[in-house]
């Protein structure tokens, strides 16, 4: 088995560690995410096309559990980017609107912490792949934060 290097979680979240950290997790690994964050610490999520991620191949079309976890990940990372201290968000419940198919190509997508309180947070998702004015999917979750876990002041 190889040496597993710790999960990032008290670093500060830029590129370099939310790559170590999505590597880490074996669904995105599978799923094939990668993320960057900008200069506002906003992240911008990417989930590549691969055939495995095809749900109906008459269409053909992204299997909507693989766009539902993508969203639902990409909202972890968010709120990793937004905490002050170290700690993993753990999901209380995520719906997901699919609003029209995801074709076979690439997937991006982005979170708005919408409120970020000492112990609960609301993020709202969205994911697009060629327009980010045309989403295929939106999510709206709640999540149970670590405690002493404070959102920082820009956030």
């Amino acid at each position: 088995m190889p040496d597993r290097a710790p999960l990032p979680l008290l670093d500060p979240l830029n590129n370099d560690t939310l790559a170590r950290l999505l590597e880490a997790i074996p669904f995105a690994r599978l799923l094939g995410i990668g993320a960057t964050t900008g200069d506002d610490g906003k992240i911008v999520a990417r989930m590549p096309y691969a055939d495995h991620l095809i749900g109906n191949p008459r269409l053909p079309a992204l299997h909507g559990g693989t766009i539902g976890a993508f969203l639902e990940m990409t909202a972890i990372a968010q709120l990793l980017a937004d905490m002050a201290g170290p700690g993993m968000p753990k999901t209380i419940d995520i719906t997901v609107d699919y609003l029209r198919s995801g074709r076979p190509r690439d997937t991006f997508a982005r979170a708005i912490v919408a409120k970020h309180g000492r112990r609960v947070a609301n993020v709202r998702v969205e994911a697009w792949q060629d327009d980010p004015t045309r989403p295929i999917a939106t999510a709206h979750g709640h999540f149970m934060l670590p405690e002493a876990t404070e959102a920082t002041p820009d956030a």
